[in-house]
């Protein structure tokens, strides 16, 4: 195993009424290759649909930089990662704050459910819909979601996708995307499509994942997802760790 500089850190999010549970896997793997991962649990999330429908984006975004703040204490350069609306999560802050780097996992740019077009006003009128959970080919996961999601919440969702689409120009880190073959959540292609086409930088490297649904942290392309990423952080830091001795003359 190689051995990372002890200075990189990893913040990594869970996705939309999820919980930690879906990228505790992915975490553990990265900490044994030797970084330093942090979990956030997300406002309204663990708890109950209720506390969920009381909440909006910023306080999901707030909770995420925080963790990116607070991680940045220990560690000399950060990567920013997260499942699903944690990887959108991810690509905002990359737009803001320095991170070494992005990897994220099937990220919704776009809420392909067309229900999301009126969410402003359905919020009003349905409280929840059916939940979005445990999609996973690979039998006997569960990633500890919601079985409903609040309208309101969801409308939140799609406001954070247009913020983070808006301002993914700004964000330059090089930038890794794991995405689904099939993924019943994040259905279309839009969300890449956007990613590609917006994206600041010019270092973008997609993994297609064969075998795996929307929860690919749990499913069965959840080693590729570990090995790549891991060997993707390890570059980054082998790059700092360069650039930082060619300043000091070394």
């Amino acid at each position: 195993m190689d051995t990372p500089s002890p200075s990189i850190g990893v913040v990594l999010s869970h996705g939309f009424t999820g919980s930690p549970t879906a990228v505790e896997p992915w975490a553990e793997a990265l900490r044994a290759e030797g970084f330093t991962v942090v979990t956030p649990l997300l406002p309204g999330h663990g708890t109950s649909w209720e506390d969920l429908a009381t909440r909006s984006w910023h306080e999901w975004y707030d909770a995420y930089e925080a963790a990116y703040r607070e991680l940045s204490r220990e560690c000399g350069a950060i990567v920013a990662a997260g499942l699903s609306m944690g990887g959108t999560l991810a690509l905002r802050l990359a737009s803001r704050e320095p991170v070494v780097g992005v990897t994220v996992v099937n990220p919704p740019l776009v809420v392909d459910d067309p229900r999301s077009h009126v969410s402003g006003v359905l919020r009003r009128a349905v409280r929840t819909v059916p939940g979005i959970l445990n999609d996973i080919k690979r039998p006997g996961q569960d990633e500890n979601a919601y079985e409903r999601v609040p309208v309101a919440a969801g409308h939140e969702l799609k406001l954070l996708t247009r913020d983070a689409a808006a301002s993914l120009p700004r964000a330059t880190a090089p930038l890794q995307v794991f995405r689904s073959t099939v993924d019943h959540v994040v259905t279309s292609g839009r969300s890449l499509a956007a990613i590609v086409r917006r994206y600041g930088g010019t270092d973008i490297r997609i993994v297609r994942l064969p075998n795996s649904y929307h929860v690919a942290t749990l499913d069965y392309d959840a080693e590729t997802i570990f090995a790549e990423s891991a060997a993707f952080i390890h570059g980054l830091s082998q790059g700092a760790a360069g650039r930082a001795d060619a300043r000091s003359g070394a």
